[in-house]
């Protein structure tokens, strides 16, 4: 049971006609390009070679585009939002500002909340107006109270759920006790439905706030193993062998470690990576810079790479924002005593695109499967297309320049990436769910 968030009405605009843009119309199609013409009410209309002989025939003035990229809008597979309509740090309406501003048109929420999803009660979503932007597809809690990682607990009503429109269902921020998820497989309520486990176990992390490698020791973090990771991967990818039926998906994967095990495995594991750990790592983030408390946390260089080559070969399906926001109070928190989590939708695209197409050779095409088509799939979704008729649609700009701050971010959160200020290499122009005031043509 998918739902929307509203967005207020925009005024009258003419129609837009974009010149000579290339365009990414679906999962396995190659890049084309063409004109294409958008309404006021970000309707995309006509896409083709037809479209500038109609445009100029209706007295339309084109807008010269052979830079820019129009593609469909992106799918987060997981991210958490705790008070959706009171919350200090993120409301919906500010989360969904953010989401479709960066290029987003579908999020799936982690039951991660202060009311859990561990009831078809707690799956309704808030009233919503009558024109629908971003599509929230919840997930449902696996265990009652959401408190799966700890004993004794009940598992949640999975059928319920699931009948009650919940996308899957997801387990806390570590793995939660092996009996107690034998039990849910081998019940088997969730059918073909994802299963969200994140293969992680804090007793065995020592608290470290960085992956234990030699950039983290040189700079004198404390550090977390590798094993808080491959041991309950170990778990997770036993467990799928024995329900080959069942759709476990491992949540984050962040070390090179666990890749190899994921390669080496005669299972196959679905698994996300988080978008931070593909930008940066230990050697290469300033010690002062945001974005350094994770959980997972930052690993070295060759955890990075590993996790880009696995997500290139398709050993990792997905990549998610994983948002999870802070109020700033709790970011003025020493770092070992602040919550871990990461906020920024609206960086995603632009520092992806410029890490992996710019400077690491990717094409745009294996770029939108590892945020578009990978993520819908994983999420049992239909991929998104370009359309004649559809408002998830994105158009960006990699050469645009721009500046970071509280106006382009849109979210409420303090713990966003990036400083204040910073200039950002490539922006979403506009999108079928932006409302048009918040178009960046010129």
């Amino acid at each position: 049971m998918a739902f929307s968030i509203a967005r207020l009405p925009v005024p009258s605009e003419p129609t837009l006609w974009l010149q000579d843009v290339a365009w990414l119309r679906g999962p396995d199609q190659a890049v084309s390009r063409g004109d294409a013409l958008i309404g006021a009410d970000g309707l995309l209309l006509a896409l083709g070679d037809r479209v500038g002989r109609e445009a100029e025939a209706a007295g339309l003035a084109p807008r010269p585009a052979a830079d820019w990229w129009l593609a469909p809008s992106l799918v987060d597979p997981h991210s958490a939002l705790e008070q959706p309509l009171l919350g200090r740090a993120e409301t919906l309406a500010s989360f969904g500002d953010a989401a479709v501003s960066g290029g987003y048109g579908q999020v799936a929420l982690l039951p991660w909340a202060d009311v859990p999803r561990d009831h078809p009660d707690t799956l309704q979503p808030p009233p919503q107006g009558p024109d629908p932007a971003l599509t929230i597809h919840p997930w449902a809690s696996l265990c009652r109270g959401g408190q799966d990682a700890a004993a004794p607990v009940d598992l949640a009503p999975h059928a319920e759920l699931l009948n009650a429109g919940a996308i899957g269902l997801a387990a806390t921020a570590e793995l939660p006790p092996l009996a107690l998820l034998e039990r849910s497989l081998q019940l088997g309520e969730m059918g073909d439905h994802p299963v969200l486990v994140a293969p992680r176990q804090r007793s065995l992390s020592g608290g470290g706030l960085v992956r234990e490698r030699v950039e983290a020791l040189r700079a004198g973090w404390s550090v977390d193993p590798s094993s808080s990771e491959t041991l309950p991967l170990g778990t997770l990818l036993q467990l799928q062998q024995h329900h080959p039926q069942r759709r476990l998906v491992a949540i984050n994967i962040s070390t090179a470690e666990a890749v190899e095990m994921l390669r080496h495995s005669p299972t196959r594991l679905a698994a996300t990576v988080h978008w931070w750990h593909l930008i940066h790592d230990s050697g290469n983030l300033h010690p002062t810079a945001p974005g350094w408390r994770l959980e997972p946390p930052l690993g070295g260089p060759a955890d990075r790479t590993a996790l880009r080559q696995a997500l290139r070969e398709g050993l990792i399906d997905a990549i998610a924002v994983h948002h999870q926001a802070l109020d700033a109070e709790e970011q003025l928190l020493p770092l070992e005593l602040r919550r871990p989590g990461l906020a920024g939708h609206g960086l995603v695209l632009p520092l992806l695109w410029q890490a992996l197409v710019e400077e690491a050779g990717w094409s745009a095409q294996q770029l939108w499967h590892a945020l578009c088509w990978g993520p819908a799939r994983l999420l049992g979704l239909p991929a998104n297309t370009l359309e004649a008729g559809s408002r998830h649609w994105v158009l960006f700009d990699p050469k645009a320049r721009w500046v970071w701050g509280a106006q382009a971010q849109m979210s409420r959160a303090a713990n966003q990436p990036l400083a204040p200020g910073s200039l950002v290499a490539g922006q979403v122009r506009a999108g079928g769910l932006i409302p048009r005031a918040r178009w960046q043509l010129s």
